[in-house]
């Protein structure tokens, strides 16, 4: 028996350390499907098979309004911040106001991030760059990747001497061989909520909502801290 889950990369390492436990209480296995939400929302709209969606709270709530997603099966499971990384061992630059954040962009010989066009951290990333006033500077030592996952992966086998990545908190600390260096400058910064909610046409609507419950509830809390995420304010 299995439960179909289409989600963001951001939430790959908290299932992933709730699987067991989900499995215990259920005799349920989790096949997930992790990657840039704007992708994992058109695999639902395209017809993917899905009983639970872990995406951001704005996606949740047009997923919601389109008859995506069961209204009264939405929970928040927490924020994530975009953050900057480095291979393990490699020197931190530091990152805390925006002058910081553009040396160490500019003194890097490659930067790794994700998908500037369907994934949330790599959109926010293009957007950085530009009021920065860095990106023609930096183009030629983009590394663009489909997810956060898969960019911070290639961080750590990258070859360049001084590389940097950007994506969202929770996959750089699923990622080992990579260093959280530190959440992107207030003045810059994004946090995202991401929403669990049960899609319309799930096979297992029950178990996807005792999943929803995990990943939201009280049950889960130091899991979800751990794997980068914040209490909802």
């Amino acid at each position: 028996m299995q439960l179909q889950v289409l989600s963001g990369g951001a939430a790959q390492g908290l299932v992933g350390a709730l699987a067991s436990q989900f499995k215990v209480e259920t005799g349920c296995e989790i096949a997930g499907t992790f990657g840039a939400v704007g992708a994992m929302r058109d695999k639902l709209i395209g017809g993917a098979p899905a009983d639970l969606l872990i995406l951001t709270s704005g996606l949740i709530a047009e997923l919601t309004q389109a008859g995506h997603v069961v209204a009264g099966s939405v929970a928040d499971i927490g924020v994530v911040r975009t953050a900057i990384a480095v291979r393990a061992g490699d020197p931190m630059p530091p990152v805390g106001d925006a002058a910081e954040l553009r040396a160490a962009l500019l003194g890097a010989d490659a930067i790794y991030f994700p998908d500037p066009k369907l994934a949330t951290a790599g959109i926010h990333f293009s957007k950085v760059l530009d009021r920065l006033d860095i990106g023609r500077d930096v183009t030629m030592r983009l590394r663009p990747y489909p997810n956060g996952a898969t960019a911070m992966h290639a961080l750590v086998g990258s070859r360049d001497s001084g590389p940097i990545g950007c994506t969202q908190a929770t996959e750089i600390l699923n990622t080992p061989g990579v260093t959280l260096v530190g959440p992107l400058p207030k003045e810059l910064e994004l946090a995202t909520v991401y929403t669990a909610g049960v899609c319309t046409r799930a096979a297992r609507p029950d178990e996807a909502l005792r999943l929803a419950a995990l990943l939201s509830g009280e049950a889960g809390r130091a899991t979800r801290e751990r794997a980068g995420f914040e209490v909802v304010a």
